[in-house]
């Protein structure tokens, strides 16, 4: 039996949708497909703006650019992320001031952004790890007492939600990713999600390249010109009318990962309370949308063995990130204190296989297999 860790889900409608895009006389990016992606957001979350982007790091470069990041300002996040979320802000010049994780999951420690505060922070950004909710009510507390901007790297966090409100709607911007190992998927992709009208129009300028041509579309000024700084964040039709077709199955993509993810908590739980492992935390005003199951093993010496023996059996069970502040290209920039629970999750962390066609017979599989590493 051979278990891949992921596998992409078509709903149904993508080569159909595929079709009309290809067919529809517009393939460049902001055509009847972005706007029909842009109009689900909106609507099903109360998103106040979206816009697509080619991947969740371009939503992150456009979220650096909206809030001026400039060369010496500080940026603070945790230290247990992918690399994008520091790069969107170091390519502005930025010093990332790395935080450290939670004891009881891995996203970033409230209780510790406060004393990283200098006048020289610019901006914070929570990361929703697994799709599970920072503690949002507290750090912006936290910004709004320093009047520090917050981008939500919402990456993993797609319907998702902290005390009924969806994640990457409660900062001043918000990040989602489309890649292929997401829930809702459209190969790479991302949305920038906009939650402070000050930034609206500027947003769409950056978005087009530094050009008021959206405006121009919409018939709202009569020619259009370069205006501002941008890039070519826009995504193409093509990749609009693949997640749309995601976007349309949702329900049916959610229930089935959740169901896969139940499965693995319910039948592992036993090992956490025998003090064997632990597995993922949920916070009472928290979701759960099943964007990864993963467990921590006590040390990363039976991280890698679990890992080996899995692998032996045919699962394609794999660890996560590197701590950033450790990485070979920011070691010598890190000059705060150690990241104990940063490098416990980097050190001890296990993603499994969660995919919506996971089968009952493959799951019970992996699940066993895992029992039968600790046994031995």
């Amino acid at each position: 039996m051979k278990i891949p860790f992921n596998k992409p889900y078509l709903a149904g409608k993508e080569a159909h949708y595929l079709y009309q895009a290809v067919y529809s006389g517009k393939l460049s990016g902001n055509g009847i497909y972005t706007k029909k992606c842009h109009k689900y957001f909106e609507d099903k979350y109360g998103f106040k703006k979206t816009l697509l982007t080619s991947s969740c790091t371009d939503a992150l470069e456009m979220a650096a650019i909206l809030v001026d990041i400039q060369p010496g300002d500080e940026v603070i996040m945790p230290s247990y992320t992918f690399v994008s979320t520091a790069n969107a802000f170091v390519l502005r010049g930025a010093s990332i001031i790395f935080a450290d994780s939670n004891s009881y999951n891995p996203n970033i420690d409230v209780d510790k952004i406060e004393q990283l505060i200098t006048p020289r922070t610019k901006a914070i950004v929570p990361v929703h790890y697994a799709g599970i909710a920072v503690d949002m009510d507290k750090l912006i507390k936290i910004a709004e007492k320093y009047n520090i901007y917050v981008i939500e790297d919402a990456a993993q966090a797609i319907d998702s939600y902290y005390n009924d409100r969806p994640l990457g709607g409660l900062g001043h911007l918000g990040a989602l990713s489309f890649h292929d190992t997401k829930n809702i998927i459209s190969g790479e992709g991302g949305m920038l999600i906009i939650n402070d009208e000050k930034f609206f129009e500027r947003a769409e300028i950056i978005w087009e390249k530094g050009t008021n041509r959206a405006a121009f579309s919409r018939r709202e000024i009569s020619k259009y010109g370069w205006v501002d700084i941008g890039s070519s964040f826009l995504p193409s039709e093509i990749m609009a009318a693949f997640l749309f077709a995601q976007l349309e199955s949702m329900e049916q993509i959610q229930n089935l990962r959740i169901s896969v993810w139940k499965k693995y908590y319910s039948s592992l739980r036993s090992l956490q309370d025998s003090g064997l492992l632990k597995l993922p935390f949920l916070p009472e005003n928290a979701t759960n949308n099943a964007h990864m199951f993963y467990l921590v093993c006590k040390n990363e010496k039976e991280r890698n063995e679990l890992l080996s023996f899995l692998n032996s059996r045919g699962i394609e069970a794999i660890f996560h990130y590197l701590g950033l502040h450790k990485s070979p290209y920011y070691s010598t920039k890190y000059h705060g204190e150690p990241l104990q629970y940063s490098d416990y999750y980097e050190a001890g962390l296990i993603r499994l296989p969660l995919f919506c066609e996971l089968n009952e017979n493959e799951v019970n599989y992996i699940i066993s297999s895992v029992f039968e590493f600790f046994k031995a």
